[in-house]
């Protein structure tokens, strides 16, 4: 499985090039990005906002340190 992320400012342009990719290809539209490769992606009307939170959380989990506390302590400069 292979993922594309299409992007424009031309509605009409990337609907086209969604065509011919499906001619080309086994392909299906997923819709609206919302993951990729562990980033969430959101959006506004300007403005695209990109979050590895998720991402972190399954490596803190998977080092099974989720539930540790942090520490304030002074280090040598």
């Amino acid at each position: 499985m292979d993922d594309l992320v299409i992007y424009g400012n031309d509605d009409v342009v990337i609907k086209a090039f969604k065509t011919y990719l499906c001619v080309c290809f086994h392909m299906k539209d997923l819709g609206p990005l919302k993951y990729i490769l562990g980033i969430k992606v959101a959006r506004n009307s300007s403005r695209i906002f990109l979050c590895q939170c998720k991402y972190a959380l399954d490596i803190i989990s998977e080092a099974i340190l989720l539930g540790a506390k942090s520490i304030d302590f002074a280090m040598d400069p």
